[in-house]
């Protein structure tokens, strides 16, 4: 892997894209996908959609053009030889390795505290490894707005435009236009709101004032850095103290010590919830099209794998033999599948553990991993 230092201290430009740091969050075992993914090998991993990349390939592979080597990528340690493997790109000195899960407070807030210390210009992005979004060049195009509002003192959320009345995410609620030079779709944020009932999100869709909160976040660090020192300093100055051995011998001993005093909070609580408050966020409005890939039904919905008399099949070399049925089969062996007359059926064959449920229950499935782990079977996990 390339060990060489990739981001330079110190770089100032006029134009605010020659600031730009991409980070990406890759954590999560994703149990919803269980078996498929799992702890030794979450869903970022996988390609799921059949697109020929998986989903963290995908994620570096967009903001390129963005960043350039300016990419933080922060994982588990249990992830390195894998995440390296798919990203040889990345340098030793960029690659965040978390020994223990911090939630997503600590480790986006790790990023800015390290490009804060090499260069307190910097402007970041956060963008985690495991959503599929196209067409690329919409998405990049609201990143760039996304940028310039930034640059004016803001920490900037990219929101998804709503295609129905969803209960799975949370939503921003849309403020007045910003004048912004770069970034016409500026909008203030009015205020985050949690995943809301089917009423609740019917009220929201029909409004035309909500987008999704896809959790994506542009930001100048020094901002970022001001709000987690007001709502969580001991988080900040745990992050600080690491950040500051980064790029020194010391990084690992102090790393390896100070992170798992760490608290356990998301960014939106510890940073962009109080920020909204305090009329720091705003928000560009996008029209891509946006998944986090959360169960089976959405790999059934994405993927461009093959069909078998309407049944999505997903594998290298999947025998499977279908008579009036629908769903997805996803296979990992060469087991032969045989489906007759089952409708919306979801199977997942792999070597050691088998699942059958069905479209409509896949959001369930991570209380089979809860009901597995409870009796100890936790070598399939």
């Amino acid at each position: 892997m390339n060990t060489q230092k990739m981001v330079e201290p110190g770089l100032v430009a006029a134009d605010p894209l020659n600031r730009f740091y991409a980070v990406i969050p890759a954590g999560g075992v994703g149990t919803r996908l269980w078996p498929l993914s799992r702890a030794a090998a979450p869903k970022f991993l996988h390609d799921l959609t059949g697109s020929g990349s998986t989903l963290i390939r995908a994620t570096y592979d967009r903001l390129e053009p963005l960043s350039g080597e300016r990419v933080l990528l922060v994982t588990g340690d249990a992830h390195r030889e894998a995440v390296c493997r798919q990203l040889p790109e990345i340098a030793d000195a960029n690659l965040v390795l978390e020994t223990e899960p911090k939630d997503s407070g600590a480790a986006i807030g790790l990023a800015a505290a390290i490009l804060f210390v090499r260069d307190p210009s910097a402007i970041m992005g956060s963008f985690a490894a495991d959503q599929v979004i196209s067409p690329v060049e919409k998405f990049q195009d609201a990143v760039r707005e996304a940028i310039y509002t930034a640059a004016t003192g803001k920490i900037v959320t990219i929101g998804i435009k709503p295609t129905h009345a969803s209960t799975g995410f949370g939503y921003v609620r849309i403020g007045a236009p910003l004048s912004v030079a770069g970034a016409p779709r500026a909008h203030a944020v009015a205020k985050f709101v949690e995943k809301p009932s089917q009423e609740i999100a019917e009220e929201y869709l029909a409004s035309g004032e909500y987008s999704w909160n896809a959790g994506m976040f542009v930001a100048p660090v020094d901002l970022m850095l001001h709000h987690l020192k007001a709502n969580e300093p001991a988080l900040y100055e745990g992050l600080m103290e690491i950040a500051l051995a980064w790029d020194t011998p010391e990084r690992v001993e102090v790393k390896n010590r100070v992170w798992p005093t760490l608290p356990k909070i998301a960014i939106d609580y510890a940073v962009a919830e109080p920020a909204a408050d305090a009329g720091d966020v705003a928000v560009i409005p996008a029209d891509f099209s946006w998944d986090d890939v959360g169960d089976f039904a959405a790999i059934a919905r994405l993927s461009s794998a093959k069909e078998s008399k309407n049944v999505k099949v997903i594998g290298d070399g999947a025998r499977v033999f279908t008579e009036d049925s629908t769903g997805i089969v996803v296979s990992d062996t060469k087991r032969v599948i045989a489906l007759v007359g089952i409708q919306d059926v979801v199977v997942v064959d792999t070597p050691d553990a088998l699942l059958i449920t069905t479209l409509a229950h896949s959001q369930l499935v991570k209380k089979a991993v809860d009901g597995l782990k409870a009796q100890g079977n936790t070598d399939v996990l």
